[in-house]
């Protein structure tokens, strides 16, 4: 990319919660910006689920990266590698389904670089995960689950079904009983409750859905009040929970469970866990990273990259690079470890948007994360909430806690009259599901 006025070049790799909000609030009256992303959306994650149960159109869940005035350049690319000596970053267009295009490479260069490319779902390396189950990171992840969860509903009200064949094809294996696993579980439920048993009669009572867990119980981050609550509402209304348990390998329509049984499904989503992204793992020489559990680029306080101590020149190991800096999922402060959520991305890009625009490498104080409360919904009208201190609670208000995210997370006011004109929509008519 030719430098063709006097801005500093801002190039911005990732366009997720951190990515997207910097390139919309930055002062392009002092930067050049760059997005750089394998996908011309960026998604609203907490509404995903949502959005595949019919809340609202999957239009409301993403927005477009693209903008129209040209505020900033969109590549749709992957970046390889970074050169952080060099100030020039390596890409490749991402168009896999396009041979002509897929292996074409070009680099870019920068005067400030912001690092923000997420995270993907962890498979722990389980044979047939990949080949077998669904994910829910995208907003095409809600739409596959949506088009293979009436597929499913189809085939088991085909005539030459039997009512076992069914009730394989309608249980629903969801392997991971964090915050988003079980509100998935949620949201199916009262899908079923209130749409497929009308849509489907004879064969929804046979929906079921488990959760499976390695852990000895779900919703691990919540104090042991709320996930006891949570466990028992959500078995008194029929979902499955299955703690303690480590998948093996899965096959076309089987789970195999380590110790048990095989374990019969329909559709298996992998809702588990994060894992670095290749740039992380091996295209960023000489950036610091954890070396515990998930790979992450450290920072320091002012979410600057650090360098590898490299004893030949004498660097101390706490050098930084003043023009990268790093946030997101992908990244974390060394010494103060913040979890992959977003709320700290947007806050932290908030804050990096502060230091951009005030054309600083350095703001005057360290970043400092101001917690928020966590809900669950649990369904049914149920839900926990969790606050910074010791405040807690649970029932209805924390599902309308949760269920006001719908707006707190929407960034235009088109989505967000989208959703508010859906909900009435849903209300006088039901849901539309049945379309994608």
């Amino acid at each position: 990319m030719a430098q063709t006025d006097s801005r500093l070049r801002l190039i911005i790799v990732g366009s997720g919660w951190a990515g997207y909000y910097i390139a919309q609030y930055v002062n392009t009256d002092i930067y050049s910006v760059s997005v750089i992303s394998p996908r011309r959306t960026s998604a609203y994650t907490p509404l995903l689920a949502s959005a595949a149960c019919g809340l609202f159109p999957f239009s409301c869940a993403e927005e477009s990266v693209r903008v129209k005035g040209g505020r900033y350049d969109f590549v749709k690319a992957n970046v390889l590698a970074v050169d952080f000596d060099a100030k020039r970053v390596r890409c490749e267009a991402a168009f896999d389904d396009d041979a002509a295009f897929v292996s074409r490479g070009f680099d870019l260069e920068y005067d400030r670089l912001v690092i923000c490319p997420g995270c993907q779902t962890n498979t722990f390396g389980t044979p047939g995960v990949v080949e077998n189950a669904l994910f829910v990171k995208h907003v095409s992840d809600a739409m596959a689950l949506r088009k293979k969860l009436f597929d499913q509903f189809e085939k088991a009200s085909l005539p030459c079904v039997s009512r076992g064949e069914a009730a394989a094809l309608l249980h629903v294996a969801i392997v991971g009983g964090g915050p988003t696993g079980v509100e998935i579980t949620a949201e199916l439920s009262d899908l079923a409750e209130r749409e497929l048993y009308s849509l489907y009669p004879t064969v929804a009572p046979l929906l079921k859905i488990t959760i499976f867990d390695v852990a000895p119980h779900i919703l691990g981050v919540y104090d042991k009040k709320l996930y006891e609550h949570a466990t028992e509402r959500m078995l008194a209304h029929g979902v499955r929970i299955a703690t303690s348990c480590t998948i093996s390998r899965v096959d076309k329509s089987l789970l195999h469970v380590k110790g048990q049984e095989s374990v019969p499904y329909g559709i298996l989503l992998w809702v588990a866990g994060n894992k670095s992204v290749s740039l992380v793992d091996g295209g960023l020489a000489g950036a610091r990273k954890s070396e515990k559990g998930l790979v992450r680029v450290l920072t320091d306080g002012h979410l600057r990259v650090k360098r590898v101590a490299d004893e030949k020149k004498g660097s101390s190991g706490e050098e930084v690079w003043e023009d990268v800096f790093a946030l997101g999922d992908a990244a974390d402060i060394d010494g103060s470890p913040l979890p992959t959520t977003a709320e700290v991305a947007v806050q932290k890009a908030q804050y990096l948007v502060q230091t951009l625009n005030a054309q600083a490498a350095r703001a005057r104080k360290p970043f400092v994360y101001n917690p928020r409360r966590l809900v669950t919904y649990i369904g049914f009208h149920d839900g926990i909430a969790q606050g910074s201190g010791v405040h807690a609670w649970s029932g209805r208000q924390a599902w309308l806690s949760w269920r006001s995210g719908s707006f707190t997370w929407t960034r235009s006011w088109r989505n967000w009259i989208g959703v508010l004109v859906a909900w009435v929509l849903n209300a006088l008519f039901g849901r539309d599901v049945m379309r994608l």
